[in-house]
């Protein structure tokens, strides 16, 4: 999906990612991008993906809100669930907390990120030895456990 001013995905990730940086958040190390087919399936164009390491003194909640504003200042809507959108920014893990999320609040890690070519395969490239905080296995050997169906593509 375009965003503001016809900008493809991959210009709109290099748009978020440049956004993170003036909101107090350093960024340390990005993934090479990855394409992938909209989950759930749609007819929705396809997706370009990747993970990021950032470091920052933000609470989680103050995290994710910004990651949000981010968004919206991108011209993403949050009207219907799985919509089309200009851009998906997700909080997949902080340190290794676990927290259960609840009634629409904050879940982590990212609870269905062991199950998304998309984040894994990133993951794999950006950091090989990070560990899921509830499983202990590694990205790697999440990826290893998913159908070869749905992977992502290098860029």
């Amino acid at each position: 999906m375009p965003g503001p001013g016809g900008a493809t995905a991959h210009e709109n990730l290099l748009k978020a990612l440049q956004s993170l940086g003036q909101k107090d958040i350093k960024v340390q190390g990005v993934s090479p991008f990855y394409k992938s087919a909209p989950v759930p399936a749609s007819d929705q164009p396809w997706f370009v993906n990747a993970v990021a390491e950032i470091e920052t003194p933000l609470t989680p909640g103050v995290l994710l809100e910004i990651l949000h504003a981010i968004e919206e200042e991108m011209g993403r809507t949050r009207r219907i669930k799985n919509q089309a959108r200009i851009i998906d920014l997700d909080l997949l893990d902080y340190n290794g907390r676990v927290l259960a999320g609840g009634s629409g609040g904050l879940a982590l890690p990212h609870p269905r990120m062991h199950l998304r070519h998309f984040v894994l395969q990133p993951l794999c490239d950006l950091a090989p030895g990070w560990r899921h905080p509830v499983s202990g296995k590694t990205a790697a050997e999440l990826l290893a456990e998913l159908p070869e169906e749905g992977r992502a593509l290098l860029l």
